[in-house]
């Protein structure tokens, strides 16, 4: 199954100049445990060593680590179980738009009504570092943002390419988070992401999570357990084509704020960014258009390939160019649709739910 945005990636893959992809696939090179080793341990066995080796990653007690397949996944089992512990009717849940497509529909999905609203509300939900914006927050902003909020969820999966800790080191009330191995390790071939409960809602969570979701794989625990080893490696190749890929986005566009995460939400300079999107297919550049995370006032660029700064002077060849009339065959401006180029070079519509 997919979802609109990464079939927008996926779609458009061939493309020339990529600035879609916010993972380091292709970056990192991945370990490739040997079916010798895997059969050393049982199932259990690997995912009890990664709960309690990732526990010790993010400093907190490893009752509190959760595994599943990816973070869209620990993201669904924390919403729809916050959603079942709720009072019946409509709840309503704070979100900050643009944001993260799944984090969104995943809240609609586990009928919670979205609100921008400020005062009290049973949860509020966001990526941090933002996505699409890449910035970080501050304690106090995000304790501003979310007050009144009895729960807070918060998916971090690029927060290690910021170096900062986890939320759920802190251990307060209330606050959940989510991540995943595919962005900052470039693993999406593990399929393995987490979710770190608060340490009142822990043993709740473990008797819904033993029964709603699937063990994981042995193979992806014992890969997950190779790269947590050689994260000081990974990080320091990380960091390095992170930074350099940052200097050069604030050296051709000064404007840009410091970012933690490795994605930048680039506002259109007509205001329309679903047209620079299909305007930047039509020169086999990759941007993904910002109506995908409910704001079509620009388009998200990623800074993970070691080919951003020629991929980036490709895009800003076409941002930098004569405005064209809207076409009927663009993207609306509703978050409910995607492009794809068809054979010939032409763009048609694409209808999705959000």
């Amino acid at each position: 199954m997919h979802f609109p945005l990464s079939d927008w990636i996926d779609s458009h893959a061939d493309c020339r100049y990529n600035l879609g992809a916010s993972g380091m696939a292709g970056v990192v090179t991945l370990p490739r445990p040997s079916p010798a080793r895997v059969r050393q341990k049982s199932s259990d066995e690997w995912t009890d060593e990664l709960r309690r080796t990732l526990a010790d990653h993010l400093r907190v007690d490893s009752a509190r680590v959760f595994l599943t397949h990816g973070a869209t996944e620990a993201n669904s089992w924390v919403l729809f179980f916050l959603a079942q512990r709720g009072r019946s009717g409509r709840r309503a849940c704070r979100v900050r738009l643009p944001e993260y497509p799944p984090l969104v529909a995943l809240a609609r999905h586990a009928g919670f009504r979205l609100t921008d609203a400020s005062g009290p509300v049973p949860l509020a939900v966001l990526s941090l570092p933002r996505n699409p914006e890449g910035v970080g927050w501050t304690s106090a902003e995000l304790e501003a943002w979310a007050a009144g909020a009895r729960s807070l969820l918060v998916d971090e999966t690029f927060r290690e390419f910021s170096g900062r800790p986890s939320r759920s080191e802190a251990g307060a009330p209330g606050v959940w988070t989510t991540g995943s191995f595919s962005k900052f390790y470039g693993a999406d071939d593990a399929r393995i992401g987490y979710a770190v409960a608060p340490p009142e809602a822990a043993a709740e969570f473990a008797r819904f999570h033993a029964v709603a979701a699937d063990d994981l794989p042995p193979y992806s625990a014992a890969l997950a357990l190779q790269l947590l080893a050689r994260r000081g490696a990974i990080s320091r190749l990380v960091r390095t084509t992170f930074e350099r890929n940052r200097a050069a986005l604030r050296q051709a566009l000064p404007s840009v704020p410091s970012l933690d995460g490795p994605v930048y939400f680039d506002r259109a300079p007509d205001g329309d960014g679903d047209a620079l999107a299909n305007r930047c297919l039509s020169a086999s550049v990759l941007v993904c258009p910002g109506s995908l995370f409910g704001t079509a006032e620009g388009v998200r660029i990623c800074l993970t390939r070691p080919s951003f700064r020629q991929d980036l002077r490709a895009y800003l060849a076409v941002r930098g160019g004569p405005v064209r009339p809207r076409s009927r065959r663009a993207i609306s401006a509703d978050a409910s649709h995607m492009v794809r180029p068809l054979r010939g070079g032409s763009v048609r519509a694409l209808a999705g739910p959000w």
